[in-house]
């Protein structure tokens, strides 16, 4: 009897004490966007970049809520407030040279971008999404444009 008696205690004690602990071992997602803009100006006029955000930003402060579907408070959300200091920038060539498209260029541009690639892996980031997009007034002596790619990765942690 007190065998079990023992035994009962001894279980009801680990089974409150694990009821009461808190897993601290919560996975959860880092993510990290690399923007690429790659200018379409010729003659090295234009600038083209690979862009990462270094700063933590906390969006509630820049975010609004209508409740009726027209009235919004996002004239009291100032855009200079929106603006991060801390970026990494590493420059790349233009698509384009003096006497049109420039192969050399666009290979030297895949280049750098594999190798940012590679490093954000080695420290435990994976490629997720992709996405681009060109901007471009078209018109008949348009010498203006971009191409913008945008690249989300993201790694597990556990706090």
């Amino acid at each position: 009897m007190k065998k079990s008696i023992f035994f009962l205690f001894l279980f009801l004690s680990f089974g409150i004490h694990s009821f009461g602990q808190v897993d601290s071992n919560v996975p959860f997602n880092e993510w990290k966007i690399v923007t690429v803009v790659e200018s379409i100006v010729p003659m090295g006029v234009g600038r083209s970049r690979m862009i990462e955000n270094m700063t933590d930003v906390n969006t509630e402060q820049f975010r609004t809520t209508r409740t009726d579907g027209k009235a919004s408070s996002q004239r009291e959300v100032s855009r200079s407030e929106l603006k991060v200091n801390n970026f990494d920038e590493a420059k790349l060539l233009n698509f384009f040279s003096g006497v049109g498209i420039n192969f050399q260029n666009i290979a030297s541009n895949d280049a750098m971008i594999g190798a940012r690639i590679m490093e954000l892996e080695s420290e435990g980031f994976s490629l997720t999404y992709v996405t681009s997009g060109v901007e471009s007034h078209a018109g008949v002596e348009d010498g203006t444009g971009l191409f913008i790619t945008r690249m989300f990765f993201k790694r597990t942690l556990v706090k």
